[in-house]
């Protein structure tokens, strides 16, 4: 078993939205209408959009690959590209997604820390991220990464407004 990790640069749009498409599609499907799943993903994941967030030198994107196969991503922003208003002192984990037959390897793990390995190198006293209050097992998770609800925000869904509990962890 090997885990590797790269940056994704402007040439991976593609693939970075194929594997967007499948893993937001593979987590949230069966509890959204497919109205509202398509909207969300047409706005957020358009080949324009994530060019546009992949040159944005506060974003950061990265594959993971398992046994050189694509198996999820990390998106990780700071300063002004964070989607809540927070201080220079955070970073924000604002997606981390990884292929249902990926799962249970130890992927996400993987990701979280590199995510606090970047914080750490750019002088983060906290991470944070939002993550959807009916999605329990990555409430778990981070519960167990050390993670806190320190919060809450509305994210949309198509037309649906959702709630989001902000969780933080702090690194110092």
């Amino acid at each position: 078993m090997t885990i590797n990790i790269k940056k994704c640069a402007l040439e991976d749009s593609r693939q970075l939205q194929e594997i967007s498409y499948e893993t937001f599609n593979e987590t949230f499907k069966h509890q959204n209408s497919p109205e509202n799943m398509n909207a969300y993903l047409e706005k957020a994941f358009n080949l324009k959009q994530l060019e546009k967030e992949l040159a944005n030198i506060s974003s950061q994107f990265l594959f993971v690959y398992f046994n050189n196969e694509v198996a999820g991503y990390l998106k990780v922003n700071t300063d002004d590209a964070q989607s809540e208003e927070m201080d220079e002192e955070s970073l924000e984990i604002e997606r981390i997604y990884i292929k249902n037959k990926f799962q249970k390897h130890g992927l996400g793990k993987y990701l979280l820390n590199h995510a606090i390995e970047i914080a750490m190198e750019r002088n983060k006293k906290k991470i944070w991220l939002g993550v959807w209050e009916k999605n329990e097992n990555a409430i778990a998770f981070y519960k167990k990464m050390g993670f806190v609800q320190t919060g809450a925000h509305s994210f949309f869904m198509g037309d649906e407004e959702q709630i989001d509990y902000i969780m933080t962890k702090t690194l110092i």
